[in-house]
């Protein structure tokens, strides 16, 4: 998944006329993180989906797809969608949890500061 991910934010770069080092300061990452996305050696995309769908303005299904042949899909190609999805559902999870310590954390500084 990361190759097919990894040619399609090289793709997607080249198009918006963009170096790697420019997406990787919008990203807030080194140039060499992000050429190890593009190359498909690292999943590290997986935390910035939002920040990259945004600078190519894409939608993050459109950034995960497979791009079919014919329109049929093979077991493989099921399964990675089916992985896709489940990945999308975690990435979910993984911000509303972060949203909820971070309310946590306001509430907690608030308190502080009343007490102060």
């Amino acid at each position: 998944m990361n190759i097919i991910v990894g040619n399609k934010l090289k793709t997607l770069r080249k198009n918006k006329d963009l170096s790697q080092e420019e997406v990787a300061d919008f990203l807030n990452i080194s140039q060499s993180a992000y050429a190890r996305m593009e190359s498909g050696e690292s999943h590290s995309w997986a935390n910035h989906i939002l920040k990259i769908c945004a600078i190519f303005d894409i939608l993050p299904e459109d950034l995960l797809k497979i791009d079919t042949i014919g329109g049929k899909e093979n077991r493989k190609e099921k399964a990675f969608k089916v992985n896709v999805f489940q990945l999308s559902d975690q990435i979910i999870e993984q911000y509303d949890e972060r949203i909820k310590e971070l309310k946590k954390t306001i509430k907690d500084l608030k308190k502080e500061m009343k007490v102060s």
